[in-house]
């Protein structure tokens, strides 16, 4: 009887486990301090369907792995490595993404977690709450 007690325990903590950051996410927005404080007029808007598109897609996509490290570059369309990839350490503390250095160790950037789920991710820099972006999970 304590065997199925306990194995009734243990299930309902490995069901309700929290979400890990841990995948590969891709930018879907972002807004900076002055995109999300500008009041749009009519012609704002109708120039906004019209700006951004490009024949070159591109996507912006961060990896955070399950040993502490990751890696963020841009891919184009056609293109099977990424441009620019950089890799860092991460470490989550609560709500705290902090991005560290490889050689130092030092953080580099910190945001605050504002959702995590399973398939978004939004975060803002610490020290700008108007600065948000969003991720789509991929892997």
């Amino acid at each position: 009887m304590r065997i199925w007690i306990l194995a009734g325990i243990v299930l309902m903590g490995w069901g309700s486990q929290a979400q890990t950051i841990v995948g590969t996410w891709q930018l879907t927005d972002e807004k900076t301090c002055f995109q999300s404080q500008m009041e749009k007029g009519e012609t704002e808007k109708e120039l906004e369907k019209d700006m951004g598109s490009s024949r070159n897609a591109v996507a912006r996509l961060i990896r955070f792995d399950k040993k502490g490290s990751g890696e963020e570059g841009i891919f184009s369309s056609g293109k099977k490595k990424a441009a620019g990839m950089s890799t860092f350490h991460y470490k989550v503390n609560g709500s705290e993404l902090l991005l560290l250095d490889i050689k130092s160790g030092i953080m580099t950037q910190q945001f605050v977690i504002d959702t995590l789920t399973q398939s978004n991710l939004t975060i803002h820099y610490l020290k700008k709450d108007c600065e948000i972006k969003t991720f789509t999970r991929i892997k």
